[in-house]
């Protein structure tokens, strides 16, 4: 009999990790770090609750955090297997991981210092060198190319529109039922990336819920960035813009070079400081083909994505001084709900001033600062210091990687046939319940919403 475990992203949106086990053919769909909240995060700290090494393949849909961050860990509690993904996915886990061991690194160097941790000392949950370890397992496949993983079972990578290199995976099982894993689903119509490919049919479907509650802000040509650029620039402040290294940057810059082109904005300085995210744009640059083809650049383009006054920032000492500079500009730097990296030294020194503006542009996780910023709050702490909210604090969902509600029934539609079993995953619970009131009102299907480490028979 196959059964699915579901050891993340189990009514919360983070930490993915779903486990098959199939007539002792054992596979882990995603490897995801929780993140947010601190009863969340410390589901890290905890003994992962298979030996991992009698797992003997992870699958990743994609390369953001939330999909593959608990990579080494799970290998340096002796993870031997072979982890399958796209060549894109492989790409930009080349990047994530070693930027989040050193994120973690110096958030634990950070903590020992100024002794704001209560564990002496405190620790990373994995060092460089054990991230790096887990990059050598990394078995790069095509897509719509069939692979056996283990013993009797079988994973197919399909488009998923999201990020350079996602997908869903449709894995199918000898003797047992098809099982879709819909990673995070991308959006419809949107610059950069294509459309999610049509889903396969599937007796077993799991499908994301983050914006189960909710249909984005119509498109409106860039019209709300393009308002938060001019206040900002007539107040003489800067803008900070806490984004997601991989995938969002890449919208941030073309929607800006776009408005730069169509005279709807200033033309400001443009900073990328974020080491992975400047690596992040060689790989979309790189990989042109599997872009929008409204992405092609043309024979004068420098490149994809640059802007007028394009800079990115390399060294340390370049970001120190860019904090400490005044003048006008937009700033982009990770991380994206601003729970680590650069990012946190410009909000420090931006947050204070009323001429700034910190702008977030995707999901804001609960507990991390980027969701209390947007909730109002008056003061924030970083680096264990609160510092006074007096900037403008504006977000701006229609930049979103995730699929909608109605984006998510409409890729649903694209199923042959309904799923014997629909699982809805990867959401809170007031979203997740939101849309599978209006999957049943849509397409008169019943869904599941599994707990944390509820185990189904299949």
């Amino acid at each position: 009999m196959a059964q699915l475990t579901f050891l993340g992203a189990a009514r919360t949106v983070t930490g993915s990790k779903y486990f098959l086990d199939h007539g002792g053919a054992r596979v882990l769909v995603d490897c995801g770090l929780f993140q947010g909240l601190k009863a969340l995060r410390e589901r890290n700290w905890e003994p992962f609750p298979v030996p991992p090494e009698s797992i003997q393949a992870v699958v990743l849909t994609h390369a953001h955090l939330d999909h593959v961050g608990y990579l080494p860990r799970l290998v340096a509690q002796g993870f031997k297997g072979r982890v399958f993904c796209t060549a894109g996915t492989m790409d930009l886990s080349r990047l994530v991981l070693p930027d989040s061991a050193r994120i973690q690194e110096e958030d634990a160097r950070q903590a020992n210092k100024h002794g704001y941790s209560k564990h002496a000392p405190a620790l990373p949950l994995y060092t460089e060198v054990e991230a790096q370890r887990a990059l050598t397992m990394l078995q790069p496949i095509g897509y719509l190319r069939a692979v056996d993983v283990a013993g009797g079972v079988s994973v197919e990578f399909h488009p998923a529109g999201h990020l350079l290199g996602s997908s869903f995976v449709v894995m199918r099982l000898q003797g047992g039922p098809t099982i879709l894993f819909g990673g995070d689903l991308g959006r419809y119509g949107r610059p950069v990336l294509p459309d999610p490919a049509p889903a396969v049919q599937a007796e077993v479907v799991l499908v994301e819920s983050t914006y189960g509650d909710r249909d984005h802000t119509e498109d409106d040509s860039g019209k709300g960035l393009a308002e938060v650029i001019q206040d900002t620039a007539k107040r003489g402040g800067k803008l900070i813009v806490p984004a997601f290294a991989i995938g969002r940057v890449e919208e941030l810059l073309y929607w800006v070079r776009r408005l730069e082109r169509e005279q709807r904005i200033p033309v400001l300085p443009v900073y990328v400081d974020s080491p992975m995210a400047t690596e992040a744009l060689k790989h979309y640059t790189a990989r042109v083909a599997e872009l929008d083809p409204d992405m092609k650049p043309t024979r004068t383009d420098v490149s994809t994505f640059a802007t007028a006054r394009f800079q990115t920032i390399a060294s340390p000492q370049q970001s120190k001084e860019l904090t400490a500079n005044r003048r006008s500009a937009i700033v982009i730097s990770s991380s994206g709900m601003a729970t680590g990296g650069r990012v946190l030294h410009h909000m420090a020194a931006a947050l204070p001033d009323p001429r700034n503006t910190v702008l977030f542009v995707g999901y804001q996780a609960p507990g991390t600062r980027g969701r209390l910023l947007v909730d109002g709050v008056q003061e924030v702490k970083i680096h264990g210091q609160l510092v006074a909210v007096n900037a403008r604090i504006a977000r701006n969902d229609s930049m979103s990687a995730h699929a909608d509600r109605g984006e998510i029934v409409r890729w649903l539609e694209t199923l042959p046939a309904a799923p014997r079993r629909l699982c809805l995953v990867h959401g809170e619970p007031g979203p997740m319940d939101a849309l599978k009131s209006r999957v049943r009102e849509r397409l008169g299907w019943e869904a599941a919403t599994p707990e944390h480490r509820e185990v189904v028979n299949l």
